[in-house]
């Protein structure tokens, strides 16, 4: 057995372990949350948060594993806080020079597999583990190794939470909100939890779909900083051309006849055009822009990581927004023909609703009868492919979108499950079975409507938005 060599940087990492006053603390429903999941997304029976510090593995939280530390010079995460830039994965002790001889794998817990994701301070230091351990030898794929290093990063962002809420102990009113964050943290961690377990058939049937389903929250939120800061100089660009375009307008007031090399230049780029397109261009990527940030939106309620506020909105204008940004898949191609939009709007009043999830609503029910008309050009030369979309006042507060289609239809062994989350009939790749479940909790938990659907076979599906005005 191999002893674990000392990080260059030991001294400074030892006084960033210390920074956090963790050490010998008692147990954390926030990081038993994540040591948990930790065990379920790799499918082993040994999960550990593990924090080095001089003379010992010392275990925050645990699961499968009755003792709290071990010697340092025994620890496989003494060897994996010396790479802190990649994971540590030991596939079979047995045949690592560094193990075969430890004490742990020689006997209990009999350590065969060891995958251990680095904690690593805001300040580049490792102080420990996230590692997941078996007592088999095994492998572990790409999804799973992306999930541990992403969880690891949360225990981080717990033991980050803890200091700051030791700094602001002083003012009370911050507190408490601090503490309120913190329990809701904590139970929104939970109810992932749970809704992991109630899915736990559909994850074993598809790992990559459980591997996105679990990494759902992180990456609403990796999406959500760039596209903040698209969405927050169109403006400035929208100022600017308008500014640019004005200037050239003034030049071709006062100057009607440049010389023929200008000419010939706003010939070859058709400025004309080019003044009328530009502002078209920019208002579609402001609508392109605000539409991701609705799609994150959504992501983050589907993980239980936000809410958005009720507000009087225009379903129409929704729905027109949502149209907009799906014409692309409208239009003609090689494949099919032109996807027809037949709109049979009423009278209906303004709803109080969550405005960017319903919009989720229509864009994944929409999607759904755009990929429903393409495959039906496949399989039946659909020669005129169409969506029919109509609203109306359904009942006494109440309206009604209808969206139906003129595609295949739903086949009726599937009919039982198309709202069931990760369950999809569509090929890998192609979609992640989420759609309609997260229109499901949108349309009945959040605004207390219907979604229900009719289909026929070759006939075509529509599906009922139902919700309350109020």
């Amino acid at each position: 057995m191999k002893q674990p060599p000392l990080p260059a940087n030991e001294q400074d990492r030892l006084k960033a372990l210390e920074r956090y006053q963790i050490l010998d603390t008692d147990p954390e429903s926030a990081f038993d949350d994540l040591t948990a999941l930790a065990a379920y997304i790799c499918g082993t029976p040994i999960a550990l948060v593990s924090l080095v510090d001089d003379r010992r593995q010392w275990f925050k939280s645990k699961v499968g594993l009755e003792v709290t530390e071990t010697p340092r010079e025994l620890a496989f995460c003494a060897h994996a806080i010396c790479q802190p830039d990649k994971m540590l994965i030991v596939p079979n002790a047995l045949e690592d020079e560094r193990f075969a001889s430890n004490p742990l794998v020689s006997a209990d817990p009999n350590i065969r597999f060891y995958a251990g994701a680095p904690l690593i301070t805001p300040d580049g230091f490792a102080i420990g583990t996230l590692c997941a351990i078996d007592r088999e030898p095994r492998e572990l794929d790409p999804e799973k190794i992306a999930a541990l290093q992403a969880l690891s990063r949360q225990v981080i962002s717990q033991l980050e939470l803890k200091i700051n809420i030791a700094k602001l102990k002083h003012n009370i009113s911050k507190q408490v909100q601090v503490e309120q964050n913190l329990r809701g943290t904590n139970q929104r961690l939970t109810q992932i939890l749970n809704k992991l377990r109630q899915t736990q058939v559909q994850l074993i049937q598809s790992e990559k779909m459980s591997s996105l389903g679990h990494l759902v929250a992180g990456i609403a939120h990796e999406i959500n900083n760039p596209v903040n800061f698209i969405y927050g100089n169109l403006s400035y660009v929208n100022t600017y051309v308008k500014d640019l375009l004005n200037l050239l307008t003034l030049y071709q007031q006062h100057y009607p006849n440049p010389n023929d090399e200008i000419q010939r230049q706003a010939k070859t780029i058709d400025v004309n055009f080019l003044v009328e397109d530009l502002p078209n261009i920019l208002s579609s990527m402001e609508i392109g822009t605000e539409r991701i940030k609705e799609i994150v939106l959504s992501l983050r309620n589907f993980s239980r990581l936000g809410e958005s506020e009720k507000k009087l909105v225009d379903l129409h204008e929704g729905i027109e927004n949502t149209i907009l940004i799906l014409r692309h898949r409208l239009k003609a191609t090689a494949e099919h023909p032109n996807i027809q939009i037949i709109k049979e709007y009423g009278n209906i009043p303004q709803v109080e609703c969550y405005a960017s999830q319903l919009n989720q609503v229509f864009m994944n029910i929409l999607s759904n009868a755009i990929d429903a008309l393409e495959e039906s050009v496949v399989k039946t030369q659909n020669p005129k492919p169409k969506i029919r979309i109509r609203t109306e006042i359904s009942r006494s507060n109440y309206v009604v979108v209808k969206i139906a289609d003129n595609g295949a239809g739903i086949p009726e062994k599937i009919q039982a499950r198309i709202f069931d989350p990760f369950f999809t009939s569509k090929p890998v790749g192609k979609g992640t079975g989420l759609g309609l479940s997260i229109s499901y909790q949108i349309v009945v938990d959040k605004h207390g409507g219907t979604l229900k659907y009719k289909t026929k076979p070759d006939n075509g599906t529509e599906f009922w938005i139902e919700v309350p005005v109020k």
